[in-house]
């Protein structure tokens, strides 16, 4: 079954619904007294909740994504060393964009760096729109005119930076911030795909290695030892990529290998591969309890475990029965999930700089609050399906 060359539309729905649910979900966060279940469970507890699922969902699309964005760039004529440089430009710029977008959470202190953090922040994202727009100009000249532009926003806005109360503290990666993490993830994952050759054996042994990797780097002594010392920096993007690796796993079960297999039994060896997840993660649950904080492998298994049941079930509903109707509302953040990732943001920064408040703050508790943080995120992709509609496309 080689389905490269058509999108598959279960993939584009678990993409745009999974970032709807991260837009509610990061809205919910500001909400006071809502049930736990709807909030990110704290790091000291050993469970999760939907909430804490948004993030390896994210991480499992990607992984889905990558033989066939890999693929198709193989079918256009791109030589191996053209594919490694777009996988390193694609994960550089999820790196970049999670650093700025770290440190504009961070707080940009306005007297130090000559401007408010609100107007700095809608300056980083116009920047960050000029580079990674699709451009339609006949004239190639035009394009790149407007991406140099963006890039030397973002230069100047990083060189002027200044964090903290004292506004000494220039920019730097605090932390990856969940793009950066992606990042990391992807660039890891394109290159055990590539060494493997896509084996499903192969990747699964390498979902193991990562597994391993954290457990050794978050059990073993590693103090005074230089040598060793970098696998504990390393042991999140290892359980990340595992994730990744799973959903390129559950990928090439549905979609590639012998045609005259049958869908039922590619969604047998689906259900099989989601219960050694399952059992995977239960038998790491008496070393590492499941926290989203920490990476820990028992979250990453349950996690891809989940992820493959709740795929299986849009593919059945969707590509194979043919209800389809409803993802709609879903296809501006699934082709255009950068955008759609970032106008939170953008709408953040712009109501703060004008004093806007669009929802008052007495309301901001319980049921109010939860209905508004919903509303939102309709409003969310009902923006990004205009820019849309106006030409605005991100692609990394």
């Amino acid at each position: 079954m080689n389905q490269v060359k058509n999108r598959i539309l279960s993939i584009d729905a678990f993409r745009g619904i999974t970032i709807f649910v991260m837009v509610f979900v990061n809205e919910v966060a500001g909400i006071r007294e809502v049930p736990i279940w709807m909030k990110h469970m704290p790091a000291s507890a050993d469970a999760m909740t939907f909430v804490d699922l948004v993030f390896p969902a994210f991480l499992f699309i990607v992984g889905m994504s990558i033989p066939f964005a890999l693929d198709r760039r193989k079918q256009k004529g791109d030589s191996f060393w053209r594919l490694q440089g777009h996988i390193i430009w694609r994960t550089l710029g999820l790196l970049v964009l999670g650093v700025f977008m770290v440190n504009a959470e961070e707080g940009v202190n306005a007297a130090a760096t000559g401007m408010k953090g609100s107007l700095w922040s809608l300056l980083f994202y116009l920047s960050v729109i000029l580079i990674w727009n699709v451009y339609e100009f006949r004239n190639k000249s035009i394009s790149w005119i407007f991406r140099l532009a963006g890039v030397a926003g973002l230069i100047i806005l990083g060189l002027i930076y200044r964090g903290g109360e004292d506004g000494t503290e220039h920019m730097s990666p605090h932390w990856w911030g969940i793009l950066g993490l992606i990042g990391w993830a992807y660039l890891y994952s394109c290159i055990i795909y590539q060494l493997f050759r896509a084996d499903v054996f192969g990747l699964v042994t390498m979902i193991l290695f990562c597994i391993a990797f954290y457990s050794v780097a978050n059990t073993a002594s590693l103090g005074g030892q230089p040598a060793l010392s970098w696998m504990k920096s390393q042991a999140g993007n290892a359980a990340h990529t595992s994730i990744v690796l799973c959903g390129i796993v559950l990928s090439r079960i549905f979609f590639y290998g012998n045609n005259t297999t049958t869908i039922t039994r590619r969604f047998g060896t689906a259900t099989v591969f989601a219960l050694i997840l399952f059992i995977g993660g239960y038998l790491m649950r008496p070393y590492f309890k499941i926290s989203k904080i920490y990476a820990t492998p028992t979250w990453c298994l349950y996690s891809a475990g989940i992820c493959c049941i709740l795929f299986g079930l849009l593919y059945w509903l969707i590509d194979r029965k043919g209800i389809s109707k409803w993802t709609a509302f879903f296809k501006p953040a699934a082709v255009n999930p950068l955008l759609t990732y970032i106008i939170p943001g953008i709408l953040a920064a712009l109501f703060s700089l004008l004093h806007v408040s669009i929802f008052p703050n007495n309301l901001r508790y319980g049921l109010p609050g939860i209905l508004y943080a919903f509303v939102f995120a309709v409003a969310v992709m009902w923006l990004a399906m205009g820019l849309n509609k106006l030409k605005i496309k991100l692609q990394l």
